[in-house]
């Protein structure tokens, strides 16, 4: 197959590389790696260093599979893209499966993907104690690397796109996010690690009016204006936990300052010691 025809688009259209990062999630990862065969010339697998059978399930699948130890986010994304035999990139994670009228919409984008500046955009669904929640998000998951790279950073890395280049496809990309409360709350807890690392190393000052209008704002957007107050229990928890989302990027991010400060008033205080004993040497 040469780089501009693809047998699965037919005559004049581009091949596209599926790309997933991976870690320890064998019990989902074939589900997604499936809901890309229709429009993918190739699934390109990178892992983190599962301990289960992740990658040789992977491999079952007829993936091109690379062992990569974990980087963050941005670079292992940024690793997987590199090794795509194609410019023309999907992105996909191992908890999330492809609809089959978005594949369809992808394919049938497939014959005129002559433009690399336009990236492509889709609808993303989370589910929650079992119930698919009715409002998601657009994420650009499709677009040619060469024209566009992977943000640098820490959390949230997505290709960086200008809004007007973007087009939205049709379709949906389930995200089977939940798996247990444990596990929720310890997802959340590194993402919101990363999140107030990013805040701090960006230089973002604390303010503590955030700390106290985000998290019940938040509320009030996901549970009323998001409209999770018509799934119950499971969308008064998700309202829950995205206020305890913000509380604890809010207090990570001060704690971060407040250690940042801490360093600084101790890294002078040899020096203040130091001027000090001269002061007195003088004296005497």
């Amino acid at each position: 197959m040469d780089s501009v025809t693809s047998v699965l688009g037919g005559p004049g259209s581009y091949p596209i590389s599926a790309v997933i990062i991976a870690q320890d999630d064998e019990v989902r990862i074939a589900q997604a790696i499936q809901s890309c065969r229709l429009f993918a010339d190739e699934v390109v697998v990178i892992d983190g260093g599962s301990k289960d059978g992740t990658v040789q399930l992977a491999e079952s699948l007829n993936c091109r599979v690379f062992v990569n130890p974990w980087p963050g986010y941005a670079k292992q994304r940024e690793f997987g893209v590199e090794r795509a035999v194609h410019d023309w990139v999907f992105l996909i994670d191992t908890d999330e499966v492809v609809s089959q009228e978005l594949a369809a919409d992808i394919l049938e984008h497939k014959r005129g993907l002559t433009d690399v500046t336009v990236a492509y955009s889709l609808y993303r669904i989370g589910d929650f104690l079992g119930k698919w929640l009715d409002r998601g998000e657009y994420l650009v998951r499709l677009y040619n690397r060469k024209e566009y790279g992977i943000r640098n950073s820490l959390v949230h890395e997505m290709p960086e796109v200008s809004e007007d280049r973007v087009v939205r496809l049709t379709g949906t990309l389930w995200h089977q996010g939940f798996r247990s409360i444990n596990d929720h709350v310890a997802r959340f807890n590194k993402y919101t690690d990363l999140e107030a690392q990013s805040a701090y190393a960006s230089g973002k000052p604390f303010r503590l009016s955030h700390l106290l209008l985000r998290p019940p704002a938040r509320f009030l957007q996901k549970y009323f204006l998001h409209g999770l107050f018509k799934k119950g229990l499971s969308g008064f928890a998700v309202s829950v936990f995205w206020v305890m989302y913000e509380f604890m990027v809010g207090f990570k991010h001060y704690e971060l300052n407040s250690a940042g400060k801490l360093a600084q008033h101790n890294a002078m205080l040899p020096a203040e010691k130091e001027e000090k004993g001269e002061r007195s040497y003088a004296v005497q």
